[in-house]
């Protein structure tokens, strides 16, 4: 066993330590530090501070503790405490290393919660070269007033250019492109110009993951918000959906007309769509942004209802990916302005390439990949998230690929009949193949929508125009 227990001359942790962990009746046993032992098990404690105050952090050593992922889970720059700060504190209790104990200093923790994962764990006895082996129970008790979190980088996944110099030009071309990424992603996060979920759109979103939801508590939370009421009521009565009789109520475009998923869905999409205007700016010969949407959406639907009934994803989970897949657009103009104008201008002369191409060239970063990050920040499913980030990619077959796959489709069959802005992509075999639908079919379907092209329009100017 590589663990070996010490010598009985070998010094032991310090009064202080053991004192703490007696009381907590914690059993533990002390190890020498060396090379061979596993770096998972091994904590390493760190004190960060700020001007709010201190945080301890624990981590194992097997990982890059990330201040970047730290600020983003806690909303605070940390750094670490000073030298002599920290000398002072352990001073107090005759300490030589911060030993992961949290109780030993009176600031709030924060562990990685991967450590929980090891059966024995390692920490620092505060005597440099002495570590206390502890079983992972005892660990827990320690962190019973800590919050677990996930912000460390594995090392495995770090890999240095120690000995390819030939590679040092494009690596360099590409970590100056990595940066200017990550800066808008700070950007984002740091911004006050974000909007913060609607609360209509927040209620909608416990109601979509609440099993026992009913008609009743959309209704009520539709009625709450006498703007989104009028426009369900709306589609509801519209011909589009060719409904029997007149609509009297939210209830009764619920019941007879739209259905519950369609509803709840529709409104969602809506509540999130109105958190931010529509761009004044905007690509000459651009089809208007909410009438693309209800247009893909449409597609969407009508593909879904196509696709064989054991492969079929949540039909109303792929309506709101359809209604939101050019989210990202909307984020853009919002948040970068004078990026957006710029961004509008270069795909007004270069009509021969995805915005995508133009969007990481003048930013380093895509609608996509912005859009796809709102998402998870605002707490929506992941399949949304998914739906956003990978659309334009025909061959992603990862987690959740139904979603961003029928996305992909709709745009690039709308694209061919002059909807949509870009070139028009070819639709490769392999995609409808994974959908389980035919080249025919799938020109079916939109086909289907187009002829009611006129009526989707009439749906698409009760959001107004760019």
């Amino acid at each position: 066993m590589i663990d070996a227990a010490l010598a009985p001359e070998t010094p032991h942790a310090t009064s202080a330590v053991r004192l703490l962990l007696g009381k907590l009746d914690i059993a533990f046993d002390e190890v020498l530090d060396h090379h061979g032992l596993n770096a998972a098990r091994k904590v390493q404690a760190v004190l960060l501070d700020d001007a709010v105050g201190s945080l301890m952090v624990l981590f194992p050593q097997s990982q890059l503790l990330d201040l970047n992922r730290l600020a983003e889970l806690t909303g605070r720059r940390l750094t670490a405490v000073s030298p002599e700060r920290l000398e002072r504190l352990l001073g107090k209790h005759n300490l030589g290393l911060l030993p992961g104990l949290p109780s030993l200093t009176a600031a709030p923790c924060l562990y990685e919660d991967s450590l929980l994962r090891e059966p024995k764990l390692l920490i620092n006895s505060g005597v440099p070269g002495l570590l206390l082996e502890i079983a992972c129970d005892d660990f827990k008790t320690l962190l019973s007033k800590a919050s677990a979190a996930r912000f460390g980088e594995a090392l495995t996944s770090i890999r240095p250019n120690l000995d390819r110099p030939d590679d040092d030009r494009e690596e360099i071309t590409q970590a100056v492109q990595a940066f200017t990424a990550r800066r808008i992603q700070q950007r984002l996060e740091a911004t006050i110009e974000i909007p913060p979920l609607a609360s209509t759109a927040q209620k909608i979103i416990k109601l979509r993951v609440d099993p026992n939801a009913t008609i009743d508590d959309i209704t009520s939370v539709v009625e709450t918000d006498p703007a989104l009421a009028a426009q369900v009521v709306s589609w509801a009565a519209s011909p589009y959906y060719a409904s029997p009789g007149k609509i009297r109520s939210v209830e009764d475009a619920i019941v007879r007309v739209l259905g519950f998923d369609l509803v709840i869905n529709l409104a969602l999409g809506l509540a999130l769509g109105k958190t931010m205007s529509l761009p004044k700016d905007h690509p000459q010969q651009a089809t208007p942004y909410w009438q693309q949407s209800i247009y893909t959406a449409a597609v969407i639907e009508g593909l879904t209802r196509a696709m064989p009934r054991a492969q079929r994803p949540e039909a109303g989970l792929t309506y709101l990916a359809g209604l939101l897949h050019n989210f990202g657009y909307l984020l853009l103009a919002h948040v970068f302005p004078p990026h957006f104008s710029l961004i509008c201008r270069h795909l007004e002369v270069n009509p021969h390439l995805s915005h995508s191409y133009i969007e990481q060239h003048l930013l380093g970063i895509t609608r996509e990949q912005i859009g796809a990050w709102l998402m998870r920040y605002w707490d929506m499913p992941d399949e949304l998230a998914t739906a956003l980030r990978f659309q334009h990619d025909p061959s992603y077959d990862g987690v959740y690929a139904e979603y961003p796959n029928l996305v992909c489709l709709a745009v690039r069959l709308l694209r061919s009949r002059g909807i949509g802005s870009g070139p028009v992509e070819e639709i490769p075999d392999a995609l409808l193949e994974r959908l389980g639908l035919s080249r025919e079919k799938a020109n079916d379907v939109t086909s289907k929508v187009l002829d009611a092209e006129v009526l989707l329009r009439e749906l698409a100017s009760q959001f107004g125009q760019p």
